[in-house]
């Protein structure tokens, strides 16, 4: 029957790697004629269409749906959706404010969140580890970072919440999400208000002040920036530290075998589950590559996932394994178009898992119960929920606690 690789199924979702196989292997340019895209999958194909934005345009947007897809991309897509010299432009006068010093001086304020949130999780037996951590967490820092008061937070993540999440069966983004952006758009314009009549230390004061030369970002530009931050930065780092968890459960003989290694552990989740599975770009002009013509104005979906498990780059791709040189990942991307927010990402996880493993001997996750989200573009779950054992009761007695909750599990348990 060939190979079948829809954006819409949910089964591929739910487990795209048996396909991304086939696409590498026997499909490696593929075209799905229903839904009218194209298909790349092997890392030296994804790195090298990342890296040439002549050819492969970014100009449409990133998602394929038909309501976000053409020249419109730019005013929810910000500069994701433009091509030097635009994108140049406007990423570096967002640089200038998202510097990694304003990202490194949020260590002690991010600790400070993860640890009440990791209290009130951990008051009974079991808690999700999306909805009471891995969620909640993300989207106060960015509050943190924007200097979004603590009253109007609840709302901030009621917005964004249908901004990040698809629809299964759905061929577009939701209503609610374009209900949402607008509405969110509005809470940003009042904030820059705010900080145009009085500058603080924050984001959005930073995004307003940046300047290369007499060039500024304008209002439209600023929310555009602030709608990415909330949708796409607090989804990444939700989808790390839950996938991280999830790995090392499913992979490890023992998951708290990770907690000494959590720069590791985060690195190899990244790897192994990219928390960003696919981007799309649109050709600019026509194409051979293995055989296949692709014509120019086509549209290209860049499948990271498979490019992160390619047997040609990384050996035992499928292993989980702590001790794995992970440096050729294309988990943020690469070239123009690297993920800005990937310090962020990345010290967000960390901190979370730091916290998790200094309290938190050992843990069970109650895989039958688990909900992973439905989306062609992200990996991760919505709701993971956990047995966890103290500290205080780490090995042996957690052994004989664990034992009992954990069930089959995958028989490829490396790395430890």
């Amino acid at each position: 029957m060939g190979v079948r690789y829809s954006l819409y199924d949910y089964g591929i979702q739910q487990d795209p790697y048996p396909v991304y196989t086939q696409l590498r292997e026997e499909a490696p340019v593929h075209r799905n004629d229903e839904e009218d895209f194209w298909v790349l999958s092997r890392h030296e194909d994804v790195t090298a269409a990342f890296r040439d934005f002549r050819r492969f345009s970014s100009a449409n947007g990133i998602l394929l749906e038909p309501s976000v897809w053409g020249p419109q991309a730019r005013r929810h897509a910000s500069f994701l959706a433009l091509d030097p010299p635009e994108h140049t432009r406007m990423r570096g006068l967002v640089a200038k404010a998202l510097t990694p010093r304003r990202v490194a001086d949020l260590e002690p304020r991010i600790r400070d969140i993860a640890r009440g949130h990791l209290d009130r999780a951990l008051d009974g037996a079991e808690f999700d580890l999306v909805a009471d951590y891995a969620a909640p967490l993300p989207m106060d820092v960015i509050s943190e970072l924007l200097g979004v008061p603590e009253v109007d937070r609840g709302e901030l993540r009621r917005l964004a919440d249908p901004i990040v999440h698809h629809q299964q069966g759905l061929q577009d983004v939701t209503r609610a999400c374009h209900e949402a952006i607008p509405v969110l758009a509005g809470h940003f314009h009042d904030l820059i208000a705010e900080r145009r009549a009085r500058r603080r230390d924050d984001l959005v004061s930073a995004l307003l002040y940046a300047a290369e030369g007499g060039d500024h970002l304008t209002e439209a530009e600023i929310i555009g920036v602030l709608l990415v931050l909330v949708a796409a930065g607090t989804g990444t780092a939700t989808n790390l530290i839950s996938n991280a968890w999830h790995c090392a459960w499913r992979h490890l003989d023992r998951p708290s075998a990770a907690f000494g290694r959590v720069g590791d552990w985060i690195e190899e989740t990244l790897r192994l589950e990219a928390p960003a599975q696919a981007d799309g770009r649109t050709v600019t002009g026509e194409f051979t590559l293995h055989g296949v013509t692709v014509p120019a104005g086509a549209r290209v979906l860049l499948v990271l996932g498979a490019a992160n498990r390619d047997p040609r780059v990384f050996r035992d791709p499928d292993r989980f394994d702590l001790g794995r040189d992970t440096t050729a990942k294309i988990s943020f991307g690469s070239g123009r178009h690297y993920c800005i927010g990937a310090n962020l990402a990345r010290l967000e996880a960390r901190i979370a898992l730091e916290e998790l493993a200094a309290r938190v001997g050992d843990y069970a996750i109650d895989e039958a119960r688990a909900r992973r989200l439905a989306s062609p573009y992200v990996r991760g779950f919505a709701e993971l929920p956990t047995t966890a054992v103290p500290t205080a009761d780490r090995w042996p007695r957690s052994a004989a606690i664990m034992s009992t909750l954990r069930g089959p599990r995958a028989s490829n348990r490396h790395g430890a």
